[in-house]
């Protein structure tokens, strides 16, 4: 039987404790639904370790136990609270290796999720970390993605953020690029994004537009691969990468290398620059299937007019 997003996690995380000699960190990993159904039935005797609400003291904790050599998971329940604890994580944990050779390995899964959940929750916050050196960045949205994250991360020393989102817990699905063709225009969508871009090419290719999608999973190191910048080149209109953060974030500057690679004009998409609130009149969404489809529409008709 095929494995969900959600049962790969949890398995990842027992095998870690189980096997590898590991600890998990985290805020309310027991409590109801047991993060999203992702953390295992286990005890603090098996290496699962509640944290309290002081989430600059937990990132030095969690440091710590890096420098020990121990591998902690550090689930972030909510990728806002990032904002607490990236300080201590950016400037001992990710300098440790290259300042003072000793490394402090770190998995740390931060979760995204949609909807009136305030300033500090809902959607993805992996800008805070990319522009840092001594971190790599993925956002697996299938199983096997998420296994790769791990696998990487136990054959290497580094600190890495897995950008996480509750929306994919549910899918068993591996996502596939689609670059065949003489395409109008190539999507490079990220986390979330990714679900909603492949409605948009079923809606686009409704209305007779070709359209291309690149997956982008490696946030950091980020790694244009040939057939990507092949097919931009031979697309009409290049690119559009999406985000489930701030657009002016990560997708703005995916965009440029991606521009710069392949000499095409590439457009963002992804959270507007203000904050989220409580009520669903407040929120802060990434780019919707409707949204892209229009975005698509708007870049390539304008380019036939202009020809």
């Amino acid at each position: 039987m095929e494995k969900t997003v959600r049962e790969t996690i949890k398995n990842t995380i027992f095998h870690h404790l189980k096997k590898n000699n590991g600890l998990v960190f985290g805020q309310c990993l027991t409590a109801v639904g047991w993060v999203g159904g992702t953390i295992p039935e286990l005890t603090e005797e098996d290496g699962l370790v509640e944290l309290s609400m002081a989430d600059v003291a937990n990132g030095g904790i969690v440091a710590g136990a890096g420098l020990s050599n121990r591998r902690p998971i550090y689930v972030i329940r909510y990728q806002g609270f990032n904002w607490f604890n990236a300080s201590i994580i950016l400037n001992y944990a990710c300098k440790s290796k290259e300042l003072w050779e000793v490394p402090c390995p770190i998995f740390i899964r931060g979760i995204a999720m949609e909807g009136s959940m305030g300033p500090v929750a809902g959607s993805s916050h992996h800008s805070i970390y990319f522009r840092m050196p001594g971190i790599k960045i993925i956002s697996p949205m299938t199983p096997k993605e998420y296994s790769l994250a791990y696998e990487d991360f136990m054959k290497n020393d580094d600190v890495m953020y897995v950008s996480e989102h509750r929306g994919s817990y549910p899918n068993k699905d591996e996502l596939k690029d689609y670059l065949e063709g003489d395409l109008d225009l190539v999507l490079f969508p990220i986390s979330i994004t990714r679900f909603e871009s492949l409605k948009a090419k079923q809606e686009l290719e409704k209305d007779g537009y070709k359209i291309g999608i690149a997956n982008i999973l490696w946030i950091k190191p980020f790694i244009i691969k040939k057939e990507w910048e092949n097919a931009v080149k031979n697309s009409k209109c290049g690119g559009i990468v999406l985000d489930d953060d701030y657009a002016k974030g990560v997708a703005s500057n995916l965009a440029y290398e991606l521009m710069k690679k392949t000499e095409k004009n590439f457009e963002v998409m992804g959270l507007k620059d203000k904050s989220a609130g409580f009520s669903t009149s407040t929120d802060n969404l990434p780019p919707s299937c409707k949204e892209i489809v229009i975005k698509a529409k708007e870049i390539i008709n304008k380019k036939k007019n202009n020809e």
